[in-house]
C-alpha cells in the first residue's frame, strides 16, 4: 500500500477486505480466468450476505428486474420505484438512469443501496443498466451503446415507464461514470433533454495520458483499484485499432452546453485527478460543474457503505443535487 498520512489511510473495513483478498496478476489473466473471476465475483456481489458491505436497500422502494427490448438486442435493467405512499399516486416521476461500475466485472445489484434510497428520497424511478461487461471482443463502446440506447428507449416510452421525459438525469460510477458522461455529451443535439449528470469516481481518460496524473502515481496500489487493474481495463476497453479518444470524455473537444454536473471524487483513488480535471474542463467550457471530494474514501466507495462511512455523505450530496435539478 502507498505511503499516506494517517488522515489519508483507507477505512479499516477496506483495509481488512484488501488484506483478505486474493492477489491476482491482472495483466496475465486468460479469457477463461477472466470469465471465471467475473462469474464468481458477481455472484458474491448479488448475494444477500454481502449487503453487510454493499448496504441494505431502502424498504420504501420496490426493486425488480425488467428487460428493455431494443431493435437488435435486449438489455436487462434493475428498476427501483418508490412505494405508493411516497408518490401520492403520481405517474410522471423523474427518471434517473444509473450505470454501475466495474468495467470487466459488476452488476446493478451492487448499487441497490444507492438507487433504492434515491428512488424514495427524490422520489424518482431509477433504472440501472446491466450493460455488457468488458472482455475480449466486447470493448467499452458496447457498454456505452447499452447505456445510450436504454436511455433513448426510456425517454421515448416514458408513459410506459411512468416517468417524465423532461426530468431526466444520468448517474454513473467508475466505468459507469464514463458511460454516463458520454451519454451527456451525446444528448447534445439529439432532441433529448437531460437535466443533470452525476459522475462518481469517474475514469474519464483511456488514452495513454490517463496514467500521467499525480493521483495515478500516488495511489497506484490503492486497496480498491490499482494500476494493473487499470491497465487491464484499458486493454479490454480500447483494443488495438480503437480510437481511445472516442471513449475518453476528458479528451472531448467541446464540453459546452452539457447538463449540469456533479463530480464525486474519493481522495484515495488513482483516477481522482480524472474527476478533478473534468470538473474544471466543464466549467471552462461553460457547463456548470460541482466538485465534491471525500477525504479518506477509496474508489468504488459508494458501493461499500458498510465499510466506508463517507458513502452516506456522498449519497446525501447526490440526492440534494438531483432534487435541485429535477424539481417536481
Amino acid at each position: 500500500m502507498n505511503d499516506v498520512t494517517g488522515a489519508e489511510r483507507p477505512p479499516l473495513g477496506v483495509r481488512v477486505l484488501h488484506a483478505l483478498a486474493k492477489e491476482r496478476d491482472w495483466l496475465t489473466l486468460t479469457t477463461e480466468e477472466l470469465i471465471a473471476f467475473r462469474d464468481a465475483e458477481n455472484r458474491k456481489r448479488a448475494s444477500r450476505l454481502i449487503r453487510v458491505i454493499t448496504g441494505f436497500p431502502d424498504r420504501g422502494a420496490t426493486i425488480q428486474w425488467q428487460e428493455v427490448t431494443l431493435p437488435d438486442r435486449r438489455v436487462r435493467v434493475r428498476v427501483y420505484r418508490p412505494s405508493t405512499k411516497h408518490v401520492n399516486g403520481r405517474t410522471d416521476l423523474p427518471l434517473v438512469l444509473h450505470v454501475h461500475g466495474g468495467g470487466f466485472v459488476g452488476t446493478a445489484v451492487q448499487s441497490d443501496w444507492l438507487n433504492s434510497h434515491l428512488a424514495v428520497r427524490l422520489p424518482a424511478v431509477v433504472v440501472s443498466v446491466e450493460h455488457r461487461l468488458l472482455a475480449p471482443g466486447t470493448p467499452l463502446t458496447a457498454a456505452v451503446d447499452d447505456g445510450w440506447d436504454v436511455l433513448r428507449h426510456l425517454v421515448r416510452h416514458a408513459a410506459d415507464w411512468g416517468v417524465d421525459p423532461a426530468r431526466t438525469a444520468v448517474v454513473g460510477e467508475s466505468t459507469g461514470a464514463t458511460i454516463a458522461a458520454l451519454a451527456a455529451i451525446r444528448v447534445r443535439g439529439s432532441g433529448l433533454l437531460l437535466r443533470a449528470q452525476v459522475l462518481v469516481n469517474p475514469a474519464l481518460d483511456l488514452t495513454e495520458t490517463a496514467f500521467d496524473h499525480a493521483s495515478m502515481t500516488r495511489h497506484a496500489h490503492s486497496p480498491t483499484l490499482t494500476i494493473p487493474q487499470m491497465r487491464l481495463f484499458q486493454r479490454l476497453a480500447v483494443p488495438p485499432g480503437t480510437d481511445a479518444r472516442a471513449v475518453s470524455p476528458l479528451q472531448a473537444d467541446d464540453l459546452n452546453g452539457l447538463a449540469p454536473a456533479l463530480v464525486v471524487v474519493p481522495t484515495l483513488d488513482p483516477v481522482a485527478d480524472h474527476g478533478r480535471l473534468y470538473a474544471e474542463r466543464l466549467r471552462q467550457a461553460g457547463t456548470p460543474a460541482q466538485l465534491t471530494e471525500h477525504p479518506g474514501a477509496t474508489h468504488a466507495f459508494l458501493s461499500m457503505p458498510g465499510v466506508v462511512p463517507q458513502a452516506k455523505a456522498a449519497r446525501a450530496v447526490i440526492a440534494e443535487f438531483l432534487r435541485d435539478h429535477l424539481p417536481g
